[in-house]
Formats: C-alpha cells, sequence, structure tokens
C-alpha cells in the first residue's frame, strides 16, 4: 500500500515530457523512465490497470518519485539513456553486450580506395558496410569482394614502395594501381561495382557491367571486355550462394524471448535484400516487453553501431516516435520502426523470436551446466563459498628485463574481460618473482581497488607447493588472510625421461592451504577443465603485453638511436612508409621527401639502418 501523501504529490507532477526516478527508503534508484506526460505515466503505476507482478513488486518498495521535466520526447530519451547507464537500477533492463561486431570500411576520398575490416564506426565521411557478427565472416565477404573487384589491398604507400605488384595482383585479386596498370577511372568502377554489390543492388551492376563488356568488344577491346565478364561470372557464382529476402535495403528484425526476468533478443541482420547475419543478446529486466525492447534500442543502436533504415519489431512501442526522431538524427537520414502484421516481415519477425527461444534456452542449459561444475569445485576443495568470480595471477619476465604481471577473472564460469588488467612491474629489478608477485597482489588488493572491486571468491596461482606459499605470505602481509581463498594449479609433467616411445604425463595438481598432498582432480573433469583455462589464460594475457613491450622496444630502438630522430619524425616515417621495412627500403631522395627530414638526415637513416637498395628487375 503507497503513502497517501506519495500519491497526493503526483497531483502536482507536470503534464510535459521528462524522466522519473523511484527511490526505496534507503534512497537507491529502483527505476528510471520517461515519459511523454509525466503526471499521467507514474499516476498509471497506482492504478490497478497493470497486472504484472514486477510492477506490483516494485511499487512496494518505492518510497519517492522525482522527476526532471525536459522539452521535447526525445531529450527525456536521451536523458533516460545516460541516467541508467550511470545508476543501472535494478528493476531496469541489465543487458549484457559482450559482442564486437565488425564493419567493412571505405574512405572514397582516398586516390584508390579500398576496403578495411574495422570493429567501429567513427562518423569520419567514409562508407561502412555491415555489421558481420565476427572478424572471419567479414573477411570471408572481404575475399569475395576482392575476388571479384581487384581492389589493393595494402597501404598505399608499402605498395608504391615495392619494385613490382604484389602477389595478389599475380593471382589476379588486385590491379595494381600502385604501378599505374589501371586508370583511376577504371579503378573507380571497380569501386563503384564494389559498392553497389554491398547494397545489394547486383540488377544495377549486372546491367551496368554488361553494357561497359559490349562496348569494350564492339571497340575490339577485347582484354578489357574479357576482364569484364571474368566479373560477371565471379558476381553470379556468388550471388548463387547467398541467402536472398524480398525484403529490400537495409534492415535489423528483432525477436524478444522472456522467462520471467531473463530475457533474449535476437536481431536478423538484412543488407541489400541479403541476410548477412544475426546475433543474441541476453539479459534481465524486471518490467514489460514494451519498455524491455524500447531500452534494448538505446542500449544497442549508438555512434558506434550499424543503423539500418528499417527496425522490424514484435510490438508496437509508446515511445515509438521518439526512437525513430533519434535514431534518425545519428543515422543522417530517416529511420523507421515497423510492427508488421502480414507477409514475409511478419515471417522474419517469428524466425527472430524463434531464434532469441533457442538461444534462452541454451544459455539456461549451460548455466545449469556452469552451476553444477563450480558445486563440485566448491566440494572438492573444501572452499567456504561457491567460487562465482576467480582470479588468477601471472609474472612473464626474461633474465629479468620488461617484467610484467597479469590478472585475469571469470565470472560463473566465464572471461569477465572488463576485470583483466596488466601490471608493469615498476619496483623490482632482476629476477624475483616473489617480489614481483607482492607488487602485483599490493596493486590489486589496495584499500581502493577492494572497494572498487571487491574480493574474489578464488585465488588461483600458477605452480605447487612452494608458489602456494610464497602467495599466502604475501596475502598474510596484505592481511587478507581471512578473506581470500587461495590455491595453486600445478602444470602436468612428463614422466620419466621423455625418451620412450610412448609419452605418458603426469596430472595437474592442485595445492590448498595447510595440506601438503595435492587434490587431484579427474583430467577430464569440468572443474579441473575451468582451473587449467583461467590459469592458460592469464598465462596468454602475460605473454601478450610481454611479447608487445619487447616489440615496442625493439621497433623505437632501430630509428630513435639515429640522431636527430625523435618520436615526432619518427611517427612521420612510420605512417610516410608504413613499416619499418618501408623506411629500410626507401632510397634516400624518398626519405628526404618527408617532411621534417632533409638530405642530410636521409643519409644518415640510410647508413644506421643498413639499407638495401629496392629490387629491380
Amino acid at each position: 500500500m503507497q503513502p497517501m501523501d506519495l500519491r497526493d504529490s503526483i497531483r502536482s507532477f507536470p503534464t510535459s515530457p521528462g524522466v522519473y526516478l523511484m527511490y526505496d527508503a534507503d534512497g537507491a534508484i529502483l527505476y528510471i523512465g520517461k515519459a511523454r506526460n509525466l503526471r499521467q505515466r507514474v499516476r498509471s503505476y497506482f492504478g490497478n490497470t497493470d497486472s504484472r507482478p514486477q510492477v506490483r513488486f516494485l511499487m512496494a518498495r518505492v518510497t519517492a518519485i522525482l522527476f526532471t521535466v525536459t522539452d521535447t520526447e526525445k531529450e527525456a530519451l536521451l536523458l533516460e539513456n545516460n541516467l541508467i547507464k550511470q545508476h543501472q537500477p535494478r528493476y531496469n533492463l541489465n543487458l549484457k553486450d559482450d559482442k564486437t561486431f565488425f564493419s567493412l570500411r571505405i574512405d572514397l576520398r582516398e586516390r584508390f580506395p579500398r576496403f578495411t575490416v574495422v570493429r567501429k564506426i567513427v562518423r569520419d565521411g567514409a562508407r561502412y558496410f555491415g555489421p558481420y557478427a565476427s572478424a572471419s565472416a567479414a573477411r570471408e565477404v572481404l575475399r569475395q569482394l576482392q575476388r571479384m573487384f581487384p581492389l589493393r589491398h595494402y597501404p598505399l604507400a608499402t605498395c608504391m614502395n615495392r619494385a613490382r605488384p604484389c602477389l595478389y595482383h599475380q593471382i589476379g585479386q588486385c590491379s595494381a594501381p600502385c604501378h599505374h596498370l589501371i586508370s583511376p577511372e577504371q579503378y573507380g568502377s571497380l569501386v563503384d561495382g564494389a559498392i553497389l554489390f554491398l547494397e545489394g543492388k547486383s540488377k544495377d551492376l549486372v546491367a551496368g557491367f554488361k553494357q561497359r563488356m559490349r562496348a569494350a568488344a564492339e571497340t575490339q577491346s577485347y582484354e578489357e571486355a574479357a576482364r569484364w565478364r571474368d566479373l560477371l561470372q565471379a558476381i553470379d557464382t556468388t550471388l548463387e550462394r547467398q541467402k536472398v529476402v524480398s525484403q529490400g535495403g537495409d534492415s535489423d528484425i528483432l525477436g524478444l524471448a522472456r522467462d520471467g526476468e531473463r530475457l533474449a533478443v535476437a536481431l536478423l541482420f538484412i543488407r541489400g535484400g541479403n541476410l548477412s547475419g544475426s546475433s543474441v543478446l541476453h539479459g534481465t529486466g524486471e518490467l514489460g516487453n514494451g519498455d524491455a525492447l524500447s531500452a534494448f534500442i538505446q542500449h544497442y543502436y549508438d555512434a558506434e553501431r550499424s543503423i539500418p533504415d528499417e527496425l522490424l519489431l514484435p510490438q508496437s512501442l509508446d515511445d515509438q516516435c521518439a526512437l525513430e526522431e533519434w535514431l534518425s538524427e545519428m543515422k543522417g537520414k530517416k529511420v523507421r520502426l515497423t510492427h508488421p502484421q502480414r507477409g514475409e516481415k511478419v515471417e522474419l519477425v517469428n524466425l527472430a523470436a524463434r531464434n532469441a527461444q533457442a538461444a534462452l534456452q541454451e544459455k539456461h542449459a549451460a548455466q545449469q551446466g556452469v552451476e553444477r561444475t563450480l558445486q563440485e569445485l566448491q566440494h572438492k576443495l573444501g572452499l567456504s563459498s561457491l567460487p562465482r568470480r576467480i582470479e588468477c595471477y601471472d609474472i612473464s619476465t626474461l633474465q629479468g628485463r620488461h617484467s610484467v604481471g597479469s590478472g585475469v577473472a571469470f565470472q560463473d564460469g566465464a572471461p569477465d574481460k572488463t576485470r583483466y588488467r596488466r601490471y608493469r612491474i615498476k619496483a623490482v629489478t632482476g629476477q624475483d618473482d616473489f617480489a614481483m608477485l607482492k607488487e602485483v597482489f599490493g596493486r590489486r588488493f589496495s584499500p581502493q581497488r577492494i572497494v572498487a572491486w571487491g574480493l574474489p571468491d578464488l585465488v588461483v596461482v600458477d605452480g605447487g607447493i612452494g608458489q602456494l606459499n610464497s602467495t599466502l605470505a604475501i596475502v598474510d602481509e596484505l592481511g587478507l588472510r581471512e578473506q581470500l581463498q587461495v590455491v595453486s594449479l600445478a602444470k602436468s609433467r612428463v614422466k620419466g625421461d621423455g625418451k620412450d616411445v610412448t609419452v605418458e604425463r603426469s596430472e595437474e595438481r592442485v595445492f590448498l592451504p595447510g595440506r601438503r598432498n595435492p587434490v587431484k582432480l579427474r583430467q577430464d573433469s569440468a572443474p579441473l577443465r575451468l582451473l587449467a583455462a583461467i590459469r592458460d589464460e592469464a598465462h596468454r594475457f602475460a605473454i601478450e603485453y610481454h611479447r608487445s613491450l619487447r616489440e615496442h622496444e625493439t621497433l623505437h630502438s632501430a630509428l630513435r638511436d639515429i640522431p636527430g630522430i625523435g618520436p615526432r619524425r619518427e611517427r612521420l616515417l612510420l605512417t610516410h612508409f608504413g613499416s619499418l621495412e618501408g623506411v629500410r627500403r626507401a632510397t634516400p631522395e624518398q626519405l628526404a621527401a618527408v617532411a621534417g627530414i632533409g638530405e642530410e638526415l636521409a643519409e644518415q637513416i640510410r647508413g644506421s639502418m643498413a639499407i638495401e637498395p629496392p629490387e629491380r628487375d
């Protein structure tokens, strides 16, 4: 039952657009919503018209409602989105979007444009095509594109430094504009064709290429006519393999499935009439499907996403007009939100819903398996709590140089990369793994970091009983022995002298505090696979960081050891020639042409780096 003063206060709410925040008795924000009419929207929570149990649970805890007035419904939408990201209230939709999408980018302002695979969309004047659900999917599309349209593969500066065209030209997948083997006009035709193909305008593309082929044949330019003929055959072969729908243009189809608080939203990507990919995002939400879909659209689409011309939805939304206005403003052209009633569009929405339902069931089954694994791990290791968050730390060094530490975290059996951390060892010189691990633990488990991140349920270190005891000594110094559960995992080793025909390996062993003999988990068991996975991930993460530091030092020392070359000139040279190898192969004239280098410094660079002359035919 709501206090009467709270009900009475609603009468003074304005009828303008705005955002409302619902608080509990402790001052925590329970829910953030937007409204076209604040008074009418908030008043609806106090009636008996909404039978959803989530609303009853929410309103039983609400003790105060505050609001912020905005000029338009779109402004309310933007403010709501920002406040939800800042406060993450319990009753709002909580989506886990850990998937990176990929796009194809081409900048038509370049001299000879080329396609590249990128992770993010930047409003930089270039054109983007996608999204593709994985890097491999985007690269496969790019490979098909390059077989049909032989555009350049590498940066132009790199290509022009070569004495002869690259291997891709020899196999017919590059027209070698860097060596003037194709005119800018002909190259522009290939670019136009590739864009038409990605836009799904295959009929226009084929008609244009047939016309060019006939015109070349009529002027007896048979070599050029043959090139257009080969392009047409490649396009026909590719189009035969594609899934085509009659729905034209670019569309995203959304499907929603839920089981109580758990929900899944599936997307089907239609680009140029072709089904180019799909994705599913999981989350939790307390309120209804309409609110969940609206929140999903606000969460998913932003300046770094590919926004289609149309979104097909399983139901109409109360804030549909504001969402359309917001999406259109970001895209720079009209975007429609449609709830189809009949025909192929309804079938596509139903297909997306089936994908969402299947993904929700699969997720539920996987979570049950993870729960059993964590329970078995707790039992086998005698842990006081279920190890939902496990952290592992590793040290990587080479004779005390470039020493680094890594920390990785798994949450409910899966990597939580937001909590991965790299540590550059600062206070330790020489080969002292104990001191390095002590420095890493001191930084990870500082009072400030504990407040920000909390403590893991289990800490895993690589090694045997010696490494475990060293780690426990560090934990004791930090005063965290009672709060942290620590184990070590020793790698399996080859038995015997290694000369036998059949190689046998010892079991991986888990060492526990206060126990000399290790716990031996079954080698194919899920708990051991989980511990080994997080141990190997920490090792990989540390090695990757260590390698990058070594490569960085090698790259910089090669140029910066030359008198007169500092960070700015080094950056200019690498940008101009594309790589260190490009600098090595450049002539003194080419080096001197770079801004800020000059003839004298160019000769010095050439002599210091032992640059070989370019190849000659």
